[in-house]
C-alpha cells in the first residue's frame, strides 16, 4: 500500500477552488458550483449532492492511465458485463462471515476443490485452500505455513539459537521479500547468471541446510514471463536429502503461471504431481481472470498446514475452517471467481490462455524484426516477453522507449535486472485476455513511428535508471 502524505502545495483556499466544479453540478442553482467546491485535504463542512460528489471524483480520476493499455501490470482490466453486475451484487457481503453468507462460503469451497483438481492434488475432494485478496496474501500463509512446519521439527533449536531461512531466486515478487522481512526469515537468493534470469536448481539446493523451512519456484517469473524449472527444482532437493537427510518442502507460486499451464502446457509437470510440492498459490485476478482482489493458496495434504494456524468457523451445522491474514473483505471476487470457472470451463480458459499466448509470440517476433530489438523470451510460457536494445543501438535506451510510448497512452515498464546482471535493462510486456491482435497492431505502429526520432538522439536521455518500475504486481 502506497503511503501518502500531505497536500502536495495545492491550493485549498476558496479563491482556489471556486472554479474547480462546472456550474452545472449545481444542479437546481447552476452558480451554486461556483462557489461551493469542497476542500481536498479536509473534510467539508457539510454535504453535497451525490451528483456533484460524483462528478469531482470522476473528473479527477481522468487523469490515471487507461487500464486496457497498460502492460506492466498482470492484472485483469476487463470482465463480461454479467460479471460485474453479479459482483455489484455481491460486494456488500463480508467473505469472513461464513455463516451469515453460507452460500458464498460454499461458492469458495468449490473453487479450492476446482484448483486442486485442476493441480493434480491426491485428493481434490478433501482439498485444503482458503481465498485470499491476492497472491501476495497468498505467498505470506504458505510461508508462515512453511515456517511452522519447520519449527515444530525444531522445537531444541528454534527460537533459542535456529534462524529459519527461505530459498529462491533472485528474481522473486517482492512479496516474498516482505514475507522474509515481517516474519524474521533469511532470505536467500540464487543470483541470475549470463542469460539465466531465474533461479537454478543446483544453486538453490546449495543453499539449503538445516534451517531451511523450503524453496520457492516461480512458475511465470515477472521479470521475463519465463516458468522455473520446478521438476529441476525437486530433482535437486530429492538428491539433497539422499546425501544429508535434509527434507526440505517447495512452494510453486504460480502467481500467474498457474492459471496458464494446465490449459496450454498440459504435459508440463510443475504440480502436486511432485510430492515434494506442498503448496501452490495463484492470483484469481491475474490470469485467473478476476478483477483485482482475488487470490487463492493451496495445500498438498491437511498435514502440510498446520492445524495451530487455522480458526474454525461453524456454519450451517459444519466445520469451515479459515486461514487470512485479513479479516473483512468482500465476497464479489470470490463469486466472480465461480462465475469465470463455470463461464468457461477447461476449454474456455484454454482458448482464452492460448490466444493470450498466440497475441504475445506474434507482437514478440514482430518487434524482434524491427532490427532496434533483442528478445530474452518470446511469450512462449506466460504471455509475457522482455526485451532489450541491441548493442548496437546507442543513440536511445529502453528507458526512453518508454517514456516514449507512455506519450501515446501506452504504459510498457523499463527496469534494470537484479544482482548479477544490473548491466541489463529491459522492457516487459504482458499480453492479457482483452489485448487484441488489434491492440497488438497499434502498439507495433506507434513504435515503429517513434523509432526514427529516436535513432536521431545523440544519446540516451535516462538519467535515473533506479526509477524504473517492473514487477511488482
Amino acid at each position: 500500500m502506497a503511503l501518502h502524505k500531505g497536500s502536495h502545495g495545492r491550493d485549498d483556499s476558496d479563491k482556489g477552488r471556486k472554479l474547480a466544479l462546472n456550474p452545472f453540478f449545481g444542479e437546481a442553482d447552476p452558480t451554486a458550483g461556483m462557489t461551493s467546491a469542497p476542500p481536498t485535504h479536509r473534510l467539508p463542512d457539510g454535504p453535497l449532492p451525490p451528483s456533484t460528489a460524483y462528478g469531482l471524483v470522476h473528473d479527477e480520476l481522468m487523469l490515471d492511465g487507461n487500464s486496457r493499455l497498460n502492460l506492466a501490470t498482470f492484472v485483469t482490466t476487463w470482465m463480461e458485463p454479467q460479471a460485474g453486475v453479479l459482483m455489484a451484487e455481491c460486494r456488500d457481503k463480508n467473505m469472513i462471515d461464513k455463516d451469515e453468507y453460507p452460500r458464498t462460503a460454499e461458492l469458495e469451497r468449490r473453487c479450492v476443490a476446482m484448483l486442486a483438481d485442476l493441480w493434480n492434488a491426491p485428493d481434490p475432494t478433501n482439498a485444503v485452500g482458503c481465498s485470499t485478496t491476492g497472491s501476495s496474501e497468498a505467498c505470506m500463509l504458505a510461508g508462515l505455513a512453511l515456517k511452522r512446519r519447520w519449527a515444530a521439527k525444531n522445537p531444541d533449536r528454534y527460537p533459542a539459537t535456529a534462524r529459519p531461512n527461505l530459498v529462491m531466486g533472485v528474481n522473486v515478487q517482492v512479496c516474498w521479500e516482505k514475507f522474509c522481512n515481517f516474519w524474521e526469515v533469511e532470505a536467500r537468493l540464487v543470483p541470475m547468471e549470463g542469460e539465466r534470469f531465474h533461479i537454478d536448481p543446483q544453486g538453490a539446493a546449495d543453499l539449503c541446510d538445516e534451517n531451511t523451512i523450503g524453496v520457492v519456484g516461480i512458475l511465470g517469473s515477472t521479470f521475463d514471463g519465463s516458468y522455473e524449472p520446478i521438476a529441476g527444482i525437486c530433482e535437486a532437493l530429492d538428491a539433497l536429502q539422499e546425501r544429508t537427510g535434509l527434507d526440505i518442502p517447495v512452494h510453486v507460486d504460480g502467481a500467474s503461471g498457474a492459471m496458464v499451464a494446465p490449459f496450454v502446457d498440459e504435459d508440463l509437470v510443475w504440480d502436486f504431481r511432485l510430492p515434494r510440492v506442498s503448496s501452490i498459490n495463484t492470483s484469481g485476478h491475474k490470469y485467473g481472470l478476476v478483477y483485482p482482489g482475488v487470490g487463492w493458496a493451496l495445500w498438498r495434504t491437511p498435514e502440510d498446514l498446520p492445524e495451530e494456524l487455522v480458526f474454525r468457523v461453524n456454519y450451517l451445522g459444519g466445520d469451515m475452517p479459515t486461514f487470512a491474514l485479513n479479516f473483512s473483505r468482500p465476497g464479489a471476487q470470490v463469486v466472480a471467481q465461480y462465475y469465470t470457472f463455470l463461464r468457461l470451463g477447461r476449454e474456455g480458459f484454454r482458448a482464452v490462455q492460448q490466444t493470450s499466448r498466440d497475441v504475445a509470440r506474434g507482437l514478440a517476433t514482430r518487434i524482434e524484426a524491427l532490427g532496434d530489438f533483442r528478445l530474452l523470451t518470446r511469450g512462449d510460457e506466460l504471455p509475457v516477453f522482455a526485451v532489450t536494445t541491441t548493442p548496437d543501438v546507442k543513440a536511445y535506451d529502453v528507458f526512453d522507449v518508454s517514456r516514449r510510448l507512455r506519450e501515446h497512452g501506452w504504459l510498457v515498464p523499463a527496469y534494470t535486472f537484479p544482482a548479477n546482471r544490473q548491466d541489463l535493462s529491459v522492457l516487459r510486456i504482458v499480453c492479457r485476455n482483452g489485448f487484441s491482435s488489434d491492440l497488438a497492431e497499434l502498439l507495433l505502429e506507434d513504435l515503429r513511428a517513434l523509432l526514427p526520432e529516436l535513432r536521431e538522439q545523440d544519446h540516451p536521455l535516462s538519467r535515473d535508471k533506479t526509477a524504473g518500475t517492473s514487477f511488482h504486481h
